[in-house]
């Protein structure tokens, strides 16, 4: 290793340890040992800005692949070409931070058998493998192209996890039982096919975005009767698992109903995560995305079935709301926030989650 990139790998290993994400000694010398360069496109892109060149300026691209940012790799599920264009993001090398959150989370021990879902360009996949042994590593890719590139990544590095292309939220039963499951994908639901295949006392560790405004982690314990109960516990921003993508806004041609509120849609559409988690639980498969227009915000709510917007305006007393479909999602929406204040406003900590195999619910306090 050069001493270009050992300084930069010291030194975001030194901010990954000050800002208090990284505390176990297995992570942080798997982050020694899998170099995250070995992953970076040689055109490495963070979504903003420039695009950076490994071979026209190798020093600004270390300072990419040593940041704590995500970057970009595939863009439209690979209809765009991401050295070029732009487009919805749909693969990334995720930023430290958030991967040595997630590695944590799964506490970790030698010789354990660990399902990831969702290769990507194969970091985390070779970071577990460095840790537990390559071969009790399964890395899951939805994507043949990304996993031929993350195996050739893996190889540069001398870690060689399975790395196999199926559908992640089927888990991949050949090789179960697991003691862990870790997704770099975050999900709306999770899948049961992870707990059928994870041990009892196994630990299943995912961002979770049921759609409702904020991401979470989530860990879950598998628990002899074939459920998982866990919490969450903490913030975690990622691309949601192809087959569980949300739908884009488009307002269908439905009857419109409007009226006004007088309450402010920033009050919902800024609440924090704990209240995102009860009113996400109230009303399963809607998703809420708020939109600036200069001093406007307007919070949009859609589901298969229904719409709604609120439009806050400055200097206005009540606020603009449409209603469209079966349900007054902006009504059910403003009930499911206050029913979270009367319960004294608690905190995402609070919040848990069960996943049987009838489906799952989010819980306070205790199951």
């Amino acid at each position: 290793m050069t001493e270009n990139v050992m300084r930069r790998l010291e030194a975001m290993v030194d901010r990954l340890t000050a800002a208090g994400w990284l505390t176990s000694d297995a992570v942080r010398g798997a982050l020694y040992d899998v170099p995250r360069h070995c992953f970076v496109p040689a055109l490495a892109w963070m979504g903003e800005g420039d695009r950076v060149s490994e071979a026209r300026d190798p020093q600004a691209w270390l300072d990419v692949a040593y940041s704590d940012e995500a970057i970009i790799t595939q863009l439209d599920d690979g209809d765009t070409d991401v050295a070029i264009g732009d487009g919805r993001y749909t693969s990334s090398l995720s930023a430290p931070s958030t991967v040595v959150s997630l590695l944590e989370l799964l506490d970790l021990e030698d010789g354990h058998r660990v399902l990831d879902v969702g290769t990507g360009t194969g970091w985390t996949a070779g970071l577990l493998a460095c840790i537990v042994g390559s071969g009790n590593v399964t890395s899951v890719e939805v994507d043949p192209q990304i996993a031929e590139r993350a195996s050739a990544n893996l190889a540069g590095v001398r870690f060689e996890p399975a790395v196999v292309v199926g559908d992640g939220s089927k888990g991949w039963a050949q090789n179960a039982p697991y003691d862990r499951v870790h997704a770099t994908c975050a999900v709306a639901r999770v899948p049961y096919a992870w707990v059928e295949q994870t041990r009892s006392g196994g630990v299943i560790v995912t961002p979770y975005a049921p759609g409702f405004a904020s991401s979470h982690e989530l860990r879950l314990v598998v628990l002899p009767d074939g459920t998982a109960v866990g919490r969450f516990t903490g913030y975690a921003s990622y691309m949601l698992m192809r087959n569980q993508r949300h739908p884009e806004w488009d307002p269908a041609a439905l009857d419109v109903r409007e009226s006004t509120s007088d309450v402010d849609p920033r009050t919902l559409g800024y609440a924090p995560a704990g209240a995102d988690l009860a009113m996400g639980a109230a009303l399963p498969g809607v998703v809420a995305r708020g939109r600036r227009d200069g001093d406007n915000y307007t919070l949009r709510l859609w589901a298969s079935d229904a719409w709604a917007t609120a439009t806050y305006e400055p200097g206005r007393v009540a606020f603009d709301v449409r209603q469209a479909g079966e349900r007054a999602l902006w009504d059910e929406a403003v009930g499911a926030y206050f029913g979270w204040v009367s319960q004294g406003s608690p905190g995402r900590d609070r919040f848990g989650l069960t996943v049987t195999g009838e489906g799952e619910y989010v819980w306070l306090d205790r199951p």
